[in-house]
């Protein structure tokens, strides 16, 4: 089994990543541990300063690849073949194209419980993720519904 486990490095990622764990052992499952790397549209200020620019991205960008592949080796102490992926583009078409080129049999996303509004304006990465894959995804509730 290959399972794609998309993570964002917010507080939801531990959920996510023990709940693609069990499964990985359950199943002797391979894991690509994705996480998109996108800025913050209201972050880059290239007008500002762009050298600055750069180097707080490249330094951020730097961190998250740390932080992924702290995670897959984490992973991989526990007996899981874990690969980490850090890419740069569209969250959901990245998603997608990266579980397509590695055939996986199953995509792992985390959902915030953001409320509709938020959905409206920003748009929910799970639903996207979960309304165009043609792989089985498995959601996560990741937020306190108490």
């Amino acid at each position: 089994m290959k399972i794609l486990a998309c993570i964002d490095l917010s507080d939801a990622t531990e959920i996510i990543v023990e709940k693609t764990a069990e499964l990985a052992k359950q199943f002797s499952a391979k894991v690509w541990l994705l996480h998109n790397a996108l800025p913050e549209p209201d972050q880059v200020e290239f007008k500002v300063d762009p050298i600055a620019a750069r180097e707080s991205l490249a330094k951020r960008f730097h961190n998250e690849h740390r932080q992924i592949q702290e995670l897959a080796d984490r992973l991989r102490s526990e007996g899981i073949d874990t690969s980490a992926l850090l890419v740069h583009s569209s969250t959901v078409d990245s998603i997608l194209m990266e579980a397509s080129d590695l055939n996986v049999d199953m995509i792992v996303i985390g959902s915030h419980g953001h409320g509709s509004v938020y959905r409206f304006l920003v748009g929910s990465v799970s639903e996207g993720v979960l309304y165009r894959s043609p792989f089985p995804v498995l959601v996560i509730p990741t937020h306190d519904r108490g």
